[in-house]
Parts: structure tokens; C-alpha cells; sequence
């Protein structure tokens, strides 16, 4: 997340210094449906997503805290960003390098989430970019639902591995269920 963390206000103003890694942690909540696995993607405040889809869906995701581990950051971040914290167990998917640098470390957890139900926190924006004005939107303007296949279609590139991992992590889970119950 750029800018500096203010209680559950983001500051977006300047982007990191040079050599700065950012670093953020994310839940990918997931649900089975008889027409297959569903997820719920975040889709980001503010006038600039405003008008953006295909690509700028994520999971609930935010900035690891200094000392802070980042599963816990994990459940931190969703609970801030959605309104509600799932109870786990939590699978690891392991992380992704964003296109600008970004990595993401994510774990998956089943639980289900009414997307009405919605609380995010806010943030304040400079916007238009360089103007001066500041702006309050929520983090996250919309959750929702999304089978993997649309979901692949949503969420951001580098992120959509995390899709990939869940599936595997799926499939493990029913083969290894079929060997302890032939």
C-alpha cells in the first residue's frame, strides 16, 4: 500500500522512496457451490478504479506491519478491508511479484460472506492526481462472488496464480480425502 498507515485511514499520497519493497498480505476466501468453487475478489476505492474490471479485482490485501507477522497482517487486512474476519483453518498459496514490485504473500480459507455485508474502511486521496484535493473513498467499494474461471478474468495478473494454487490446493485436499476413505 503506498502512502503511511492512520488508524483505519490510508494516506495516499507520494509512492515509496527508491529501494523501498513493499510488501502486503492477503486472504483468499473461498466457498463450494455445487456449480464449483467460488471466491471473493475486492475491487478497489477510488475515482481511479472507478471505471476498471477486467484486471483490477484483487483478494484483500494490505501492508504488512513492522513486527508484524503476515498471516496475521492477513487477517488484519481483511477484517479492515471486507468488515468481517474469517476463522480459518488458513492454507498458505505462497506469494507473487507484482508487475510494479509488489509481492503478495496469500493464504486461502473457506468460509462464506454476504457481499451486502460490506464494511470497509476509508482512505483519503489526492485527486486529480497532483491537484491538491483530497478525496474519501473506501478502500474496497465492492466484494462479490467469482467462479475461478471469471475470477482469472478479474483479478490482477500476477495474482490470478494465486487461483491456480487454490485449485491445486483443492485438488490435494479430495485426493487425499479418497485415500483416507476408500
Amino acid at each position: 500500500m503506498l502512502g503511511r498507515k492512520l488508524e483505519t485511514w490510508f494516506i495516499i499520497d507520494t509512492p515509496p522512496g527508491d529501494g523501498q519493497l513493499l510488501v502486503s498480505a492477503g486472504i483468499l476466501l473461498f466457498r463450494r457451490r455445487p456449480t464449483g468453487v467460488q471466491v471473493l475478489l475486492a475491487h478497489p476505492g477510488g475515482p481511479f478504479w472507478s471505471n476498471r474490471d477486467a484486471g483490477a479485482w484483487t483478494l484483500p490485501k494490505g501492508a504488512i506491519e513492522p513486527d508484524e507477522q503476515p498471516i496475521e497482517a492477513a487477517k488484519r487486512e481483511f477484517a479492515e478491508e471486507i468488515g468481517m474476519q474469517p476463522e480459518g483453518p488458513y492454507f498458505p498459496l505462497g506469494t507473487v511479484t507484482q508487475r510494479a514490485g509488489k509481492v503478495v504473500h496469500a493464504w486461502a480459507c473457506e468460509g462464506d460472506f454476504d457481499p451486502c455485508d460490506l464494511n470497509s474502511n476509508h482512505m483519503k486521496v489526492v485527486w486529480p492526481p497532483n491537484s491538491g484535493k483530497w478525496l474519501t473513498v473506501p478502500e474496497v467499494d465492492e466484494c462479490r462472488w467469482f467462479d475461478l474461471e471469471t475470477a482469472a478474468i478479474k483479478i490482477n495478473s500476477a495474482q490470478a496464480e494465486f487461483l491456480l494454487r487454490l485449485r491445486q490446493l483443492l485438488h490435494a485436499q479430495k485426493s487425499n480425502a479418497k485415500c483416507r476413505n476408500p
